[in-house]
């Protein structure tokens, strides 16, 4: 059996293969190491006083990016 170049698969790709071989630990490892590389991003802190608006324009910003990535599909 050939070994699996995680490595050289993008996100999404590494994402597919995962959840196509779900017992396949190493591919499993692999995209934590990489979602565990992204730094987080902060949208806002519960003290802030526009912390609702700040949320629902992530979600917004989330929802519209999965729209457009569906529709180039």
């Amino acid at each position: 059996m050939s070994r699996v170049n995680y490595d050289g698969m993008s996100d999404a790709q590494l994402k597919d293969y995962f959840l196509k071989h779900r017992g396949d630990q190493a591919a499993f490892q692999a995209y934590l190491d990489r979602i565990n590389q992204r730094p987080l991003r902060i949208i806002a802190s519960p003290s802030d006083p526009d912390f609702d608006e700040k949320v629902q324009a992530a979600i917004r910003q989330k929802l519209e990016a999965a729209r457009g990535s569906s529709q180039q599909s």
